[in-house]
């Protein structure tokens, strides 16, 4: 089978090559892939910027989605269409940037009717993650008339998800970018208005002037800082990444004096039953039809190039990998 292979000994390398089946590691399912995708994590992990791989060679992909081929699990069949996200795949145990993959029954969900494999990987882990972020605003009870909701980040996967979804639920979604030119993009998939996200990315005051009923944040540092330092009383700030940075250089201030509430949302080892309900929140409350103009589709022998591309911010939407 062919697979994007990493292997670090005397230099790091990744490229595309053919590997015995019988190399696959153990696992209970084995799976035909028919689509990846590229996430930040791919992303570090295939040009070496972050030591996210922990196991070499790996084979890399955090995202697949195809139909099972064997399994002995009680779960899972054969014939089975699947999606995989994150449990260490990709970093720790051989991942879906490949034409087979071996993988953990439990690990997998069921692909709802509603995707195909394309579709599934075009929404992949960046837009689960999305959809876990406005589950996550929902359970605190943020609701479409309290407010403008701000989405940083916006024209990456997560965040055209983000906006995609909240503006479909009845929110008023201001996107902040750091690309002009994706102002009409990013108001196509329903943002009511775009903001320069330089005005988010310098160091924060404490507190400043109540702007957001509530946020999507995958960029934290600075970024995060300002936007619970904006955040109106009772709100809350759904974070899920660190585009800018892991650090948050913030006070207690908007917590104690305005009641917000941060909420950390992990979709990696977010648990098998919360994982469907976002699939099926998904299948439910995503337009297709803006899913379809994120979507750039690639081969698997583009997929180091297109890597290369998304680190150096040069990728809008998703990134779909035709395995």
């Amino acid at each position: 089978m062919r697979a994007l292979v990493l292997h670090k000994e005397a230099v790091f390398s990744a490229a595309v090559a053919d590997i015995a089946t019988t190399e696959l590691p153990a696992g209970d399912v084995r799976v035909q892939v028919d689509y990846s995708t590229l996430n930040y994590k791919d992303g570090l992990a295939i040009t070496n910027a972050a030591p996210v791989v922990r196991l070499w060679p790996m084979v890399a992909g955090i995202d697949g989605s195809g139909t099972v081929l064997e399994s002995q699990h009680p779960d899972w069949k054969a014939g089975d269409a699947f999606v995989q996200n994150g449990w260490g795949v990709g970093e720790t145990h051989w991942g879906c940037l490949a034409e087979q993959a071996s993988l953990k029954g439990d690990w997998l969900v069921r692909r709802p009717a509603a995707f195909s494999a394309r579709q599934a990987m075009a929404i992949g882990t960046a837009g689960y993650t999305a959809m876990l972020c406005v589950m996550a605003l929902e359970r605190h009870g943020v609701k479409p008339e309290d407010g403008d909701v701000l989405v940083t980040g916006a024209s990456g996967g997560v965040g055209s998800v983000a906006v995609a979804l909240l503006s479909g639920l009845g929110y008023r979604v201001v996107a902040s970018t750091g690309k002009a030119a994706e102002a009409a993009y990013l108001q196509a998939l329903g943002a009511h208005s775009v903001v320069d996200r330089a005005a988010l990315s310098e160091p924060a005051k404490p507190m400043q002037a109540e702007r957001w009923a509530a946020v999507v944040d995958s960029v934290g540092s600075h970024t995060l800082a300002n936007a619970l330092a904006q955040t109106r009383y009772g709100g809350a700030v759904a974070a899920c990444g660190l585009a800018q940075g892991r650090d948050l250089p913030t006070t207690v201030v908007p917590f104690i004096l305005r009641n917000v509430a941060l909420l950390g949302v992990d979709s990696v080892m977010a648990p098998r039953a919360l994982r469907q309900a976002a699939w099926d929140r998904l299948a439910r409350d995503l337009d297709t039809d803006k899913l379809a103009s994120m979507v750039e589709e690639i081969s698997l022998d583009q997929a180091v190039d297109k890597a290369q591309a998304l680190m150096a911010g040069q990728v809008r939407g998703r990134i779909v990998v035709k395995i």
